[in-house]
């Protein structure tokens, strides 16, 4: 396969992996958004009609069901394009990890940002926050019990240049060959270096494998 072919079906698999988040998301948003906004419009109908025979109680229940619309509106809207990603790629990566801290308990995460990161334009921090979303994916068994693995996640500015590091530690080396020679891996490494004008180096030892990102 030719450099410009592996360009090529790597922004082909880039394409189709967003493709399937939005997806995903409009199917979230059609079966919770939409039939919470359908309840809650009849339950105001029933408030004009009804309304001399509301509780405390009545009006708490309906008070819950709007609080709990808008954290749904809230986060629908940092999943499409987090709040802070203007301000802060360093809180924008600790904010795209906290799903995967509370939904993997088991999975140790070391994670090292610093206190200040330079302007980074919304466009490239977006890449930054989906390939490292993708790699996660990618790099780590589906499954909720991931004891003995371990991942370290670092964002440093070395002179003009950005750095991203993902070390990820694995129990065994069947595993470790498994999810390092993905395919996935190179197009993923590819739709970087393309997008962003950036480098990648994957570094393979002593069961740890480590990716190193520039741009």
């Amino acid at each position: 396969m030719t450099s410009e072919e592996m360009i090529q079906k790597a922004l082909q698999w880039w394409s189709y992996r967003q493709s399937i988040k939005l997806f995903l998301e409009a199917e979230r948003i059609r079966d919770g958004l939409l039939q919470e906004s359908f309840i809650i419009r009849r339950s105001l109908d029933v408030l004009m009609i009804d309304n001399l025979s509301l509780s405390i109680d009545g009006i708490q229940e309906h008070i819950k069901k709007v609080d709990n619309f808008h954290h749904s509106l809230v986060q629908l809207s940092d999943r499409l394009c987090p709040t802070l990603i203007q301000d802060s790629l360093p809180l924008s990566i600790e904010y795209l990890l906290e799903p995967w801290l509370s939904s993997h308990p088991h999975l140790y995460f070391h994670i090292d940002m610093p206190d200040y990161w330079r302007h980074e334009p919304t466009e490239y921090s977006l890449i930054i926050l989906r390939i490292l979303e993708e790699l996660l994916i990618l790099a780590l068994p589906e499954s909720e019990l991931l004891i003995a693995f371990s991942v370290y996640i670092k964002l440093r500015q070395i002179g003009n240049m950005g750095q991203l590091v993902v070390k990820i530690s694995y129990p065994d080396i069947s595993t470790l060959i498994f999810h390092s020679q993905l395919p996935e891996l190179e197009y993923l490494y590819h739709s970087f270096k393309f997008l962003i004008s950036g480098k990648c180096l994957y570094y393979k030892r002593n069961l740890r494998s480590s990716w190193h990102f520039y741009w």
